[in-house]
């Protein structure tokens, strides 16, 4: 690979290698700034007990996408194109795993298992090419293939991932998901529109100028990138139940679930349900409080009676 390699890959750039040949597409890349930024604040108002090392990962990879990706439509060489993809190829990963552990309660080790069969399903995705009349790896035979829906075809998997999580999430009544649905369709329209870069180049213009669609591509990702943030919100360490060690006392129940309301939120939890789940016996049934209540009360009248009662005078005629 030769890193200074110059790529011609969107319509805003066409065949020219200046350096500000494509400034719509450089400055679109703002909304992935934008979304960082906001997303850190987001996370910093969170007590600190709700914030966790993932979260402070997935805000930076989100500021490295948009960095990388300016860099490549500054330079647009081969070698700042990797900073453009690789930074979205590791939040995709890190995303994934944090969704499937943290929204749907995935153990750890499965969670790395599917990732790692993720990735191999990307790397496949990666190689398929189109061609006249065929689509697949292509041999050394095929001439003029190119990469399907203009290098598309690379996301699409990760589509699909955040549909079926979002599906996933919804079925458990996550809060997480209605971010993540969203998140999906809007995803869908910016590989739509990232796809139409070149057929839609000569319609797209600004004064006078082709741009093609690929700076909605960014906008679009960079909303669809802070709902995914404000998602992982959602999946806090402090929400996640330990399970409990301590064994339970006599007449308490052996694992008290966390109070939910009906919408399948946590509430604050009754006095009962707080005693529950301390450990502490639950409260005996009306009936035979009211029983134990009047036993308690007659040996108190039976207490407060005389020991030695004077026996009463009889009398007799003389």
């Amino acid at each position: 690979m030769n890193f200074s390699e110059h790529v011609f890959r969107y319509c805003e750039r066409g065949s020219s290698d200046a350096l500000l040949a494509e400034p719509i597409n450089a400055l679109s890349n703002l909304a992935f700034l934008f979304a960082a930024l906001i997303g850190l604040q987001l996370l910093l108002w969170r007590p600190r007990a709700q914030r966790s090392a993932d979260h402070y990962l997935l805000v930076f990879l989100v500021l490295a996408i948009g960095l990388g990706s300016f860099a490549f439509h500054l330079f647009a060489t081969q070698g700042t194109e990797l900073l453009d993809v690789v930074p979205i190829g590791l939040f995709i990963l890190v995303y994934l795993g944090f969704a499937l552990n943290r929204f749907i309660g995935v153990p750890v080790g499965l969670t790395v298992l599917l990732v790692i069969g993720f990735t191999a399903i990307m790397a496949m995705t990666g190689q398929v090419q189109c061609w006249d009349g065929g689509v697949g790896v292509p041999g050394p035979e095929i001439q003029g293939a190119k990469p399907c829906l203009n290098g598309s075809i690379f996301y699409l998997p990760a589509l699909l991932a955040l549909i079926v999580v979002g599906l996933l999430a919804e079925e458990r009544r996550h809060r997480a998901a209605p971010y993540l649905l969203w998140a999906a369709a809007i995803l869908t329209v910016s590989i739509t529109l990232r796809s139409l870069d070149f057929a839609l180049c000569d319609r797209v213009l600004i004064d006078g100028r082709k741009v093609g669609t690929h700076f909605a591509w960014h906008i679009l990702n960079g909303l669809a990138l802070f709902l995914l943030l404000r998602a992982s919100l959602e999946g806090s360490p402090d929400l996640v139940r330990a399970p409990r060690t301590e064994p339970a006392l006599e007449g308490a129940e052996a694992d008290v679930e966390p109070p939910l309301d009906d919408a399948g939120d946590l509430r604050p939890a009754t006095p009962v349900e707080a005693t529950l789940a301390e450990g502490g016996a639950p409260p005996k049934p009306l009936a035979e409080r009211v029983a134990s209540a009047g036993e308690e009360a007659a040996k108190e009248d039976e207490a407060a009676e005389p020991e030695d009662k004077p026996e009463p005078k009889v009398l007799f005629p003389a």
